[in-house]
């Protein structure tokens, strides 16, 4: 399957619900690399890269978490980094 990379805003109740923990645990469930972290908008930033039904399967994840309400999405796809290896979760 052909891998993307996509840059990714999510916004609503996104930041002390367990998002980025949530996201990390799928991402390597699903076997994405990349990184979230949150923004001082309250917004989440994340950028994931595998193969483009794996990224919609996880944010389908992220969006059924409990506490957490997704109500804007913004995407772009990038280009891709071959020397990632994993998904994490970096500082505020």
């Amino acid at each position: 399957m052909k891998r993307i990379r996509k840059h990714i805003y999510f916004s609503g109740m996104v930041q002390g619900v367990g998002f980025r923990y949530r996201a990390m645990h799928a991402a390597q469930s699903l076997g994405l690399t990349g990184w979230v972290r949150n923004l001082w908008d309250e917004r989440v930033e994340m950028e994931v890269q595998g193969d483009e039904e794996s990224i919609d399967r996880m944010i389908r994840q992220l969006e059924e978490g409990h506490f957490i309400r997704i109500t804007g999405i913004e995407a772009e796809v990038k280009n891709t980094d071959d020397r990632e290896s994993s998904f994490r979760v970096i500082g505020y």
